[in-house]
């Protein structure tokens, strides 16, 4: 996890895309696994657990930009 970004650490535009590959990520995973060429099936939740935290962060920067 040392290699990994904190999505704390990253500014907005780095936070959005961050959710953008990890979206595209998730769409192509679920291609591989329709297809039956995922090899990794924890890849997605692992996926859907960086989209989760991505748009975590988003939605407390802008409450705390509200506020």
């Amino acid at each position: 996890m040392a290699d990994k970004k904190d999505p704390r650490r990253l500014s907005d535009e780095d936070l959005a895309e961050e959710m953008k590959t990890a979206k595209e990520e998730l769409l192509d995973l679920r291609f591989q696994l329709a297809t039956r060429q995922l090899k990794d099936v924890r890849a997605i939740p692992r996926a859907r657990r960086r989209i989760a935290r991505a748009m975590t962060f988003a939605k407390q920067r802008e409450t705390e930009k509200s506020a």
